[in-house]
């Protein structure tokens, strides 16, 4: 068993636990943004968000909230972001999919650097048809 969450899971590795429920676990990130940032974990491997069956979402969701509103009172904080990076080009660094929950603080100077486009034309129709026929298959 390689998978670091998966020996966490296991208690084969000391971590941090926030909380658990019948899908998932939460603890801190031992690399935090921000003191108090959290990963809710699947019990289950799934090496990223499309491989989760949708019958463990409630669940995993349920913990994002249950711990999002802890972080919001033990801080009293006035925002947080909670993400999860999808694939090496996003970003993953452990293939077993996870969401990160960070409080977010006023100057603290995080920032995902955009660069908007715009829609020109029927580019936007364009799109959202072959979004749509995915769907559909």
């Amino acid at each position: 068993m390689a998978c670091i969450f998966c020996r966490i899971i296991a208690k084969e590795i000391p971590a941090e636990f926030l909380f658990e429920n019948d899908c998932a676990i939460a603890i801190l990130d031992v690399n935090p943004i921000h003191y108090g940032h959290a990963l809710v974990i699947p019990k289950n491997h799934h090496k990223d968000f499309l491989e989760v069956p949708e019958k463990e979402l409630a669940g995993i969701m349920h913990a994002v909230h249950v711990v999002s509103r802890a972080l919001v009172k033990s801080f009293e904080l006035k925002g947080f972001n909670f993400f999860s990076n999808n694939g090496a080009i996003a970003g993953q660094s452990v293939f077993h999919f996870h969401i990160h929950i960070t409080p977010r603080y006023e100057g603290d100077n995080i920032r995902f650097v955009l660069q908007l486009k715009r829609y020109e034309g029927d580019d936007m129709k364009d799109v959202a048809s072959k979004i749509r026929a995915a769907i559909l298959e």
